[in-house]
């Protein structure tokens, strides 16, 4: 797919996190669930084009009203984003990812191990 190496700036990146919760949603459902300060209508209306455009979202009309669906599912943009993070700032060694992570205490010892046994059980599978 073009669209896993575009990126996603912050205020397209809320919208998408609607967009997967929601399913398929209009701007007015997608403005009900953003969180205050909400955005304009026109800016979230501007935003679904640009991720239109970027292929992450699909449109189906319905007369003059405009229902938008993800095109990119959380986990194929979260899987892309990932491996982007550990290219760019890990020299793609995702077992340096997973050391840093540990470092700086955002995953301890206790739950690497138990990461790993359930690795370990899936491969078995």
């Amino acid at each position: 797919m073009a669209n896993q190496a575009k990126t996603l700036t912050k205020a397209e990146e809320q919208i998408m996190q609607t967009l997967w919760k929601l399913e398929h949603a209009f701007v007015r459902d997608i403005l009900e669930e953003l969180p205050a300060p909400k955005p304009h209508q026109n800016t979230v209306a501007t935003i679904l084009k640009i991720l239109v455009e970027k292929e992450f979202v699909g449109i189906e009309v319905f007369g003059r009203s405009h229902r938008y669906f993800p095109k990119v599912s959380k986990e194929t943009y979260s899987r892309s984003t990932i491996k982007n993070v550990v290219k760019k700032y890990f020299q793609g060694s995702f077992s340096d990812a997973v050391s840093f992570m540990v470092k700086e205490n955002n995953l301890s010892v206790e739950e690497l191990e138990l990461l790993v046994k359930q690795l370990k059980k899936k491969q078995k599978n």
